[in-house]
């Protein structure tokens, strides 16, 4: 029977590349914060060290208090079919700008729009870049012969 071996990279610690990685989505989320900046009407940021902080600010939102809101708001987010979701990345954008000085956000539908285009654009480099699936090997090991127990 053939039996599937992954490669070294599942084997290791879920923290392997840990720095990196993370750096790389702050990265990505600070392109996208930007690029939501330039496109989104009603974002605002009154320098790169405010756009900055917006980003790491955003980025400390969606690693601690994004997963407490989604388990909260996980019957609506069923109930709307994943529409929910977007206001949730709104909320916490808005949220991001209460807390960051020069960051602005002038409105509901402006933080909808910005969270639209932060998730698009993190959703396509994050699988671009951060989130590949590990490399999988299919080895063929050979058969043995059966063993014969009572040969009379």
């Amino acid at each position: 029977m053939p039996g599937i071996r992954f490669s070294r990279a599942v084997h290791e610690s879920p923290f392997h590349g840990g720095i990196r990685h993370a750096l790389m989505r702050v990265f990505i989320t600070g392109i996208a914060v930007f690029l939501a900046i330039s496109m989104v009407p009603g974002l605002e940021s009154d320098g790169f060290t405010s756009g900055i902080a917006a980003v790491l600010v955003l980025t400390f939102l969606n690693v601690i208090l994004r997963p407490v809101l989604f388990l909260l708001t996980l019957p609506l987010i069923v109930f709307t079919l994943g529409l929910f979701l977007l206001v949730l990345n709104a909320l916490l954008l808005e949220f991001t700008a209460f807390l960051v000085k020069g960051f602005t956000v002038s409105g509901f539908w402006s933080a909808v729009g910005g969270a639209l285009v932060i998730s698009l654009v993190t959703t396509v480099l994050n699988s671009w870049t951060v989130d590949r699936p590990p490399h999988v090997e299919i080895h063929e090991e050979p058969r043995r012969p059966p063993k014969i127990i009572n040969p009379d």
